[in-house]
């Protein structure tokens, strides 16, 4: 799960003009805009346990169809990668898991702080 933030000038209808707002997304889903003159911040409601889950059962679902690909374009090369990727994949793993944690902590902090 990852987290990005973008600025953009948009209207604010408490500033009543065109000023900076920063987007925050979720996975490149929509998860709030706050605007930086006025910090007027709407925030969208999302579960990010159900997000979180529909990423997991996405990756695990399609892994077998992404190896199919990858074998097929080059089998040497994927056959050099393997023992690699099977030896980096419990460290991969564990650090998406501690990235995903963090943004639901995060945003579980924001929720309790309101």
């Amino acid at each position: 799960m990852k987290t990005s933030q973008m600025e953009a000038d948009l209207y604010c209808i408490h500033c009543k003009e065109e000023v900076l707002h920063e987007i925050t997304y979720v996975n490149n889903q929509l998860k709030s805009i706050e605007c930086l003159e006025c910090r007027h911040d709407l925030e969208i409601v999302m579960d990010l346990n159900k997000e979180f889950y529909e990423e997991t059962q996405k990756r695990v679902v399609t892994k077998p169809k992404r190896m199919t690909q990858e074998y097929r374009e080059d089998l040497s090369r994927f056959l050099f990668s393997l023992p690699v990727r099977v030896i980096s994949k419990p460290y991969r793993l564990f650090k998406d898991m501690k990235q995903s944690r963090h943004v639901i902590k995060e945003f579980d902090q924001e929720k309790d702080d309101r």
